[in-house]
């Protein structure tokens, strides 16, 4: 077997290695398959906001994958699915998006693959990106009722847990819409086959149902020995401690910086507990085994430096955002803990503050003398008396943008941030801002 050979075979003992091969229509025939050439492995976004989460990221990374073991993946978009709605891992019908903005929100989302998957040059390993609205647009009813819809049992598709689950529940149910979404899908998987040689569809265990249609609706409609493709899945993410993965106290983690920032981006990654960081990092980075099993290691001898956090929130930033923007996010998060924030920006230090307790305060008590930071504490609530004020100043645990202050302290326009920003520490994580207007 030569080196390409079995680089490309690799994949899969890469995908099993990271915990990512869940289930496959046929594991051993895959692994022939695969080393035979460059295949070509699909997967598909429904284009349900105007960006994707950490979730999806899971897809991405899979593909990347797969396209550095000497393969050529196909970002499949769902501006036609996108119409529709998957029932897969939903309770209730989804709100039907117009046309617009789904098409708004698929030109939105195609961004994020590019710092990830290559889609440069001409070679055979290419990254390519489809949109599923070219061929589905085009479809007629009776169409698809008689070329492809006389393949799908009711018996069998009522069994799918995504239907089965949707059906067992008489406030929802199911609409003969969302119901027809795994044909449409199954569809994509023959068109694709036939228009460019796909092989291959991967995605989440959740999409077990559809991908097993498609291999199903290829095997059906394109003669043997010609219609050889295959599917698999890896588990669905999830935290140790029962929690959901991928939210936060604000809301879902985002890949593009307007929804999600670099820095709280970072942090979330830099926040994971001990019990997840390893499977985060063979998830979510491209990190080789022994650098992993390296970091396992710390984890379990010198928990308290958090090496392998700090690896993981520095690589996952850097391929979504880029180098530029996970060295400003670290430097932030660096800023934030020393209390030396005087040299951040002002959108860092928005960004840094978004959860800290703030006020706001007329500009014109900064005049003449100043204001009194002995009163002040007490006016935001960052103690709870003059007394304890006094004594927390007097202990040197209170800084003022970082830097220490006296009893006697008196804030100043001077001491503005980017002119409209002081910043309040009480002890090594007590945050308070101030902005003055």
């Amino acid at each position: 077997m030569s080196a390409a050979q079995t680089q490309q075979r690799a994949f899969l003992d890469e995908m099993r290695w990271r915990g990512q091969l869940h289930q496959c229509t046929d594991e051993a025939g895959l692994e022939k398959h695969l080393s035979g050439g460059v295949r070509r492995a699909y997967a598909g976004f429904d284009p349900t906001a105007d960006s994707l989460t950490i979730g999806n990221l899971v897809t991405i990374m899979a593909l990347a994958r797969f396209q550095r073991a000497g393969h050529a993946p196909v970002a499949l978009m769902g501006g036609g699915t996108g119409l529709i709605g998957d029932p897969s891992g939903k309770s209730a019908e989804r709100q039907l998006m117009t046309a617009e903005t789904v098409a708004k929100n698929v030109a939105s989302i195609e961004r994020i693959f590019d710092r990830i998957l290559d889609f440069s040059g001409s070679g055979p390993t290419r990254a390519t990106m489809v949109n599923n609205i070219d061929w589905l647009g085009k479809l007629g009813y009776l169409e698809a009722l008689r070329d492809i819809g006389k393949h799908f049992s009711v018996n069998m598709m009522i069994q799918k847990d995504s239907v089965r689950d949707r059906l067992h529940n008489r406030d929802q149910g199911i609409s003969y819409t969302e119901f027809s979404y795994m044909i449409l899908q199954s569809y994509d998987y023959l068109h694709l086959f036939r228009e460019q040689g796909v092989t291959l569809q991967l995605g989440g265990s959740d999409q077990w149902g559809n991908i097993v249609g498609g291999c199903d609706l290829v095997r059906r409609i394109v003669p043997a020995p010609g219609n050889e493709s295959f599917g698999f899945t890896w588990p669905l993410v999830t935290k140790a401690d029962g929690g959901k993965f991928g939210k936060t106290e604000t809301g879902a983690i985002w890949l593009t910086k307007e929804r999600t920032s670099p820095y709280a981006y970072y942090q979330f990654w830099l926040n994971s507990a001990d019990a997840d960081v390893v499977r985060f990092l063979k998830t979510f980075t491209f990190l080789p085994q022994d650098e992993i099993a390296a970091l396992e290691e710390k984890v379990k001898t010198e928990p308290g430096a958090r090496e392998a956090q700090r690896t993981l929130a520095r690589e996952a930033t850097r391929i979504v955002h880029g180098e530029s923007e996970m060295q400003q996010a670290e430097s932030a998060g660096k800023a934030l803990f020393s209390g030396d924030i005087a040299g951040l920006s002002a959108s860092l230090l928005d960004e840094v503050f978004a959860s800290a307790p703030t006020v706001r305060l007329p500009k014109a008590r900064l005049e003449g003398d100043g204001a009194s930071l002995v009163d002040l504490l007490v006016e935001i609530q960052a103690v709870a008396s003059k007394r304890e004020a006094k004594e927390f100043l007097a202990n040197g645990s209170i800084s003022v943008n970082g830097q220490k202050a006296g009893a006697e302290h008196k804030l100043k326009a001077s001491d503005l941030l980017h002119g409209s920003v002081i910043a309040l520490r009480r002890g090594k994580k007590n945050w308070h801002v101030t902005r003055w207007e």
